[in-house]
């Protein structure tokens, strides 16, 4: 399959960028957009860019005037706008043109509408971005899903507008139809998580040891000089030493402590649900996305109950540690996910390659994915993360000290759901014996679901059920 003209839908913020970033790179490039006013200002800078821009009026005028075969770029809102630009656009297809999904759209919906047009000899791709505008305009982390002759068809331009990791693009080809928006989807599970460790971190500086945000930034700008190094913890240091330009306070004590949200991260811990595979980490994060969001009903929660958030005798080193295993462990829960996702799924991901993506470009790219891509290289021990000879060591340094803030923040009032979730996995994950054997045996009790024994055989009853 061979690509000769491509087209870009949707100039809001992620597609203006992205339009940016491949013209820059010398493609001829056509555009359309649901808001004119959008691509008049995109075609407006055209001189400045390598490749020659094309404006059109719609989608449908677009693919009527590009010469075949053709590569459409879609970055709109998911859900039905997708399918109302791929309705729009299919009348105008031809064997070897190819629409390629570059949003946050669900995965599932990205395997149906692969199918659909595959059925009609039609290609379809389903691409995972990160890095938000600004990866998008200076080279994102891409996550491609799809046949292997579209991605060969794609692949110069996409290396071409990729992120580099010592020069390697932070793009590939990670298996078929909804791949790609499964591995971003995950990719932003484990965002959120390290997200919330992160704020979770703050708060016990802030309200444990009475640190002040510019400090606590400082120990933040310290950890991104060793383990921790990573662009979320880079983001949060200069985050914190900001002052607000109106009132000289920190510009963190003038936000408004509510954390949206898109939908990727709740799609994760669903998925995981559905999967039967442990994100406690990623759910953790999730909920208290949730319960940021009930500022008033948390204020009435305070006045209730006033709590005492007592002071915290931790070190700098201890939370850092903490922050550093909670961090493998979610990343080790989100590549669990990844991998039985791909067995029933039948993707055959490669998770080293997914780890060697996310180095450069995206949002959770870190000093630790080198070592992860190196641990799954080497196959670790029931394919788990956290068990790798590359991870072991560290986390025997470091859960001491995940320990103790867990159990100090819980004895001192200051929730730490992340990190408690973390704990926890640890916890049960380390236990050849737990005491499920009561739960089956009270699931026996009262509904008659049997039980395996030790000693041989499953379908057995308790006496109760005489």
């Amino acid at each position: 399959m061979t690509l000769a003209n491509f087209g870009l839908y949707g100039l809001g913020t992620m597609g203006t960028a992205l339009a940016h970033n491949i013209a820059e790179n010398g493609v001829d490039l056509h555009v359309a957009s649901y808001r004119k006013a959008d691509m008049d200002s995109f075609v407006a800078d055209a001189p400045t860019f390598d490749g020659a821009v094309t404006g059109h009026d719609n989608l449908a005028d677009m693919m009527r005037d590009m010469l075949t075969p053709r590569a459409i770029i879609f970055l709109i809102p998911a859900g039905q706008a997708v399918d109302d630009a791929i309705a729009e656009a299919r009348p105008h297809m031809q064997p070897g043109d190819v629409l390629i999904d570059a949003g946050n759209s669900n995965f599932q919906d990205t395997r149906r509408r692969a199918a659909d047009l595959e059925a009609s000899g039609l290609a379809y791709m389903g691409m995972g971005v990160s890095g938000g505008e600004f990866g998008a305009r200076t080279g994102p982390s891409m996550m491609v899903g799809g046949t292997a002759s579209v991605w060969d068809a794609m692949r110069p331009m996409l290396e071409a507008i990729s992120a580099k990791f010592e020069g390697a693009p932070c793009v590939d080809h990670v298996g078929p139809d909804g791949a790609g928006h499964f591995v971003k989807t995950v990719h932003n599970g484990i965002e959120y998580a390290d997200m919330q460790l992160l704020a979770e971190s703050y708060g016990l500086m802030r309200h444990g040891l009475a640190m002040t945000p510019a400090e606590i930034g400082t120990q933040f700008a310290a950890w991104n000089d060793g383990a921790m190094r990573s662009y979320l913890v880079e983001i949060s240091a200069e985050v914190l030493q900001t002052a607000d330009p109106q009132t000289n306070k920190p510009l963190v004590d003038v936000i408004v402590d509510t954390a949206g949200q898109k939908g990727t991260g709740r799609w994760t811990a669903i998925e995981a649900q559905k999967l039967g595979v442990a994100a406690n980490t990623v759910e953790a994060a999730v909920g208290a996305r949730v319960w940021s969001a009930g500022r008033e009903t948390r204020a009435i929660g305070e006045e209730i109950f006033a709590p005492v958030r007592g002071p915290v005798e931790l070190t700098s080193t201890q939370l850092e540690q903490a922050a550093l295993a909670s961090r493998i462990i979610g990343h080790s829960q989100g590549f669990d996910l990844l991998a039985t996702a791909s067995e029933e799924f039948e993707w055959d991901l490669d998770l080293a390659r997914c780890a060697e993506i996310w180095r450069a470009g995206c949002i959770i790219r870190s000093e630790l994915l080198s070592d992860i891509a190196a641990a799954f290289r080497n196959h670790p021990p029931a394919g788990l993360l956290a068990f790798a000879p590359e991870m072991v060591t560290t986390l025997q340094d470091t859960v001491p000290a995940l320990r103790a803030v867990v159990g100090a923040a819980i004895a001192a009032g200051h929730p730490v759901p992340v990190m408690t979730a973390a704990l926890a996995w640890f916890d049960g994950m380390t236990q050849a014996r737990g005491t499920a054997d009561l739960i089956q045996g009270q699931r026996d009790f009262f509904g008659r679901h049997g039980f395996a024994r030790l000693d041989g055989g499953s379908g057995h009853h308790g006496p109760w059920a005489d």
